[in-house]
């Protein structure tokens, strides 16, 4: 009999227990460790701040789904991971053994990093569904008295998506409720060019986004290092490429939305040879732990290094067919050591994504995510935003059902090659920077 351990409950841990269920022997067990009883729909988290979906929309109670599928659940949360002597410690003080762990925490928030910066300071997040709760409340106060609006990504920040989503989600909104004429809008990034979203681009995201900020009028500032934020003013600086600060400004604003830097949980950060000095696991090809190969890793808390280098600090993103990609490929590893046999399973590291613009929106094909690729492909179109309508659906349902079916290859690959019918996809669309 073996123990397995699965700590993280989100987007690559729920993914992670029902494909590992499927791998274990009759005689194993299967721990998933969370925080709290609901799985939450990350990527609807910007319709919930403006106001078109609600919290219990986008949230699955896991206790049944999990009682179904018999896979032990606890849901206190991990205070600290011994990796020598293989146990858990949960936040109430017990432990659980292990004889393979699966971290699958996510990454904690570093909005510490920078004064005033999210919800305990002056800005509002996307990033936790009770962070988009809050964010919609502070949204319709605004829309009774309307000004200036800043939306974007901190340095160090590695998932750029959702600011660009929401900032033309927001964009969309105002418009529909008659008062956008009066809001100024500002997209402040750390990335170096607009539509760099950590992967140097993908296909021609650096034209088709910044097209479609000069037509919904939002300005932009690239290469910026916030330092600090008031309730009023965002404090910027703008480098050049030798990393120099070219001007600063000052931006006024009633509203702003900043995605902050990851780093990893305090359950894990600081453990050597597990984690990076940012906090993050390292993993090899098969998203085992060289120093403890008892322990594997899938999602936003594996290391990734960066692209390249950058006047200000961007992160690479890991979207969710790559997250999914390195839960099977875990899985099946986990599969083969139970059965004696060696860990042979890679995961395949593409990217799809459907990011959405209220009113349309934008696909890309990254294969593999990191460059030279092999496939760089980039549209967009009102079709973007009614696949993702359709994903959310199609997700959640096959979250509450408990199936382990490869969720993102199908139901994105479906999508985009209804796509192809009408545009085909060609190997090759152009260079990284677009």
């Amino acid at each position: 009999m073996s123990e397995i351990v699965v700590l993280g409950a989100g987007l690559a841990g729920t993914l992670a227990a029902y494909e590992i269920a499927d791998q274990l022997r009759p005689e194993d067990r299967l721990t998933l460790i969370g925080e709290g009883d609901f799985y939450h729909f990350v990527p609807s988290n910007p319709w919930v701040a403006i106001g078109w979906r609600e919290r219990r929309d986008i949230e699955v109670d896991l206790r049944e789904v999990m009682r179904r599928k018999s896979i032990r659940y606890l849901t206190e949360g991990a205070r600290r991971v011994h990796p020598s002597e293989r146990r858990v410690e949960l936040n109430g003080g017990e432990s659980v053994s292990y004889d393979y762990l699966v971290v699958t925490t996510g990454p904690e928030l570093a909005f510490d990093e920078i004064a005033g910066l999210g919800p305990a300071g002056h800005t509002q997040s996307v990033c936790h569904v009770s962070h988009a709760v809050q964010a919609h409340e502070a949204f319709e106060r605004f829309c009774a008295d309307p000004g200036p609006i800043v939306i974007g990504a901190v340095q160090g920040a590695s998932c750029f998506g959702p600011a660009y989503e929401f900032a033309f989600i927001l964009d969309t909104e105002l418009r529909k409720r008659r008062i956008r004429d009066r809001v100024k809008m500002t997209f402040v990034t750390a990335e170096p060019y607009i539509g760099h979203l950590g992967l140097d681009g993908v296909g021609d995201t650096k034209g088709m986004i910044e097209s479609e900020l000069r037509n919904r009028h939002i300005g932009w500032i690239t290469n910026a290092k916030v330092t600090g934020i008031t309730e009023t003013i965002m404090a910027v600086e703008e480098l050049d490429e030798d990393g120099k600060t070219r001007r600063t400004h000052d931006i006024g604003f009633r509203y702003a939305m900043m995605l902050p830097a990851f780093r990893g949980v305090a359950a894990i950060r600081g453990l050597t040879g597990l984690v990076n000095p940012r906090g993050f696991v390292l993993a090899d090809e098969h998203q085992r732990n060289p120093t403890f190969p008892e322990v594997f890793s899938a999602g936003v808390c594996v290391a990734i290094p960066p692209i390249g280098p950058t006047p200000v600090p961007v992160g690479v993103p890991k979207t969710g067919f790559m997250i999914e990609s390195m839960v099977t490929a875990t899985a099946h590893n986990l599969g083969a050591l139970l059965r004696g046999k060696p860990a042979t399973s890679r995961a395949t590291w593409n990217a799809v994504c459907l990011a959405d613009f209220g009113d349309g929106g934008v696909a890309f094909v990254a294969k593999p995510q990191i460059p030279p690729r092999n496939v760089n492909w980039s549209a967009k179109g009102a079709w973007v935003h009614l696949a993702k309508v359709g994903f959310e659906k199609y997700f959640l349902r096959k979250i509450r059902s408990g199936q382990s079916e490869p969720f993102y290859e199908r139901m994105l690959m479906s999508q985009l090659e209804i796509h192809k019918l009408k545009q085909p996809l060609p190997a090759s669309a152009g260079g990284g920077n677009g």
